[in-house]
């Protein structure tokens, strides 16, 4: 029993040194504690390797910024959004930013650790999106990786699969390391929880960056109508509901004078 006590201890001292914040709050209070036991460095070179191979698999099926236009109006809108991550996380200027569009007629787009951002055409044709919509789209996609959701994700996911009692054997995930931002950024659905995150992280970048924060409601509400019972891939388990939509129309009323505010 002594034993159990004490291994109970060590394993409580050691998790309790792996929550942190990722980021600053902003004026929506985005600085929860999280667990992160998974080294950024392994879910950073684990994105770097899966962008690469997802712009190469694109650019065979020619399929990788075939419309100039779009791509343009895809990366200026990033530009502005980018230019305000230092209010949740100064580090975040330095990070090697990509943007590229990928034509497939998919509604999605997402934000690997580290910034490596793709957005899908479907996404812009389908809903006839404005360049607000699109901000709220990237903004929602860029919170995710500047509260490094998917390096949270698998952190949890470590404990689950290895055991508490065995969390202090481990040393990194080196050996899935091509798999990690793939499998934690595209094909595992993020929680409830951290859609709210993003959902609040995002219309804030966005207000700052001058768009209006209401059009993130019209976007959300505009992809919960698609697709009848099948719904879009972006909103994975978690549909754009009536609750969903209300909180974002209080998030960008609280947002609304940082927009005002550009407009001066």
């Amino acid at each position: 029993m002594r034993k159990f006590i004490l291994n109970l201890a060590f394993i409580s001292l050691f998790l309790a040194g792996c929550y942190t914040s990722t980021t600053q709050g902003g004026l929506v209070g985005a600085n929860s504690r999280q667990l992160l036991l998974v080294s950024a460095q392994a879910m950073d070179a684990s994105a770097a390797k899966a962008y690469v191979q997802t712009l190469s698999a694109a650019r065979n099926k020619k399929a990788l910024n075939v419309n100039p236009a779009m791509t343009k109006r895809v990366q200026d809108i990033s530009a502005r959004l980018i230019s305000q991550v230092h209010v949740f996380r100064q580090d975040a200027l330095k990070w090697n930013w990509q943007v590229n569009v990928i034509q497939e007629d998919t509604l999605n787009a997402w934000c690997m650790p580290g910034g490596k951002i793709a957005v899908y055409s479907g996404i812009i044709t389908r809903l006839n999106l404005t360049d607000g919509e699109i901000a709220a789209i990237i903004g929602h996609e860029i919170a995710h990786a500047l509260r490094e959701h998917s390096r949270e994700q698998a952190s949890n996911d470590q404990i689950k699969n290895l055991g508490v009692f065995a969390i202090s054997a481990v040393t990194g995930v080196d050996a899935n390391l091509v798999n990690l931002a793939t499998h934690y950024t595209i094909s595992l659905p993020f929680s409830r929880a951290h859609e709210t995150e993003a959902d609040h992280i995002g219309t804030e970048l966005m207000a700052r960056a001058g768009y209006d924060p209401s059009e993130a409601v019209n976007v959300w509400v505009k992809m919960s109508k698609v697709g009848g019972a099948k719904q879009p891939e972006i909103l994975s388990t978690h549909p754009s509901n009536e609750s969903r939509i209300a909180d974002l129309k209080k998030v960008s009323a609280k947002v609304k004078p940082l927009y005002l505010a550009t407009l001066k």
